[in-house]
């Protein structure tokens, strides 16, 4: 019988999905996407990182209980429980060269991580796949397997993450990221 460790050997946890210019779904569309949890067995479970709402916690929450986190952005997950606001830690860590992030943290636990020097965002919605709906997405080319870069983290240039991710991976990636919408203006 296989360990958990072999089930999940293959596990995508911790990448970055890019959207392929193919996938036209408007909420996908672009997207750059942090995997959160993966298993080829259970699923996978991640946040659209470049859809930001153009609001913040103390737009959507104006409580008190949340005004230490009032000026952290809101971000469209995904289309899965769109009902539901969660905070998500990203950070960089230089020694390792990889993101660090923590996802489904409480306000009390996001605030910490914020006072501990962690980015944090709130998402509505998330993105989720069953077992081996991901695996079946990739096969199909719906989804380009990228390595966390440092830059996710910059909310400055989220508009242009997408292409710049895309164009500096390969000269084919680049000649897909300059695709045009509509492919008879070509």
């Amino acid at each position: 019988m296989p360990t958990t460790e072999e089930n999940n050997s293959h596990s995508l946890q911790g990448s970055i999905l890019l959207a392929a210019p193919s996938l036209r779904e408007p909420t996908f569309r672009h997207s750059v996407l942090l995997l959160t949890e993966h298993s080829e067995n259970e699923g996978a479970h991640g946040y659209i990182l470049n859809r930001p709402l153009g609001k913040t916690v103390g737009d959507l929450l104006p409580d008190e209980a949340f005004d230490a986190l009032a000026d952290v952005p809101v971000f469209i997950g995904g289309p899965v429980s769109t009902e539901h606001l969660t905070f998500g830690s990203l950070a960089w860590s230089e020694e390792i060269q990889n993101l660090q992030f923590t996802s489904h943290l409480s306000a009390k636990q996001a605030l910490r991580q914020q006072n501990e020097g962690f980015s944090i965002r709130a998402f509505v919605g998330y993105s989720g796949w069953g077992e081996g709906q991901l695996e079946a997405e990739l096969k199909q080319s719906t989804w380009i397997t990228h390595k966390p870069e440092k830059r996710v983290l910059d909310l400055e240039q989220l508009d242009s993450l997408w292409t710049r991710l895309l164009k500096e991976m390969s000269p084919w990636h680049a000649l897909l990221a300059d695709e045009p919408d509509d492919v008879s203006l070509n």
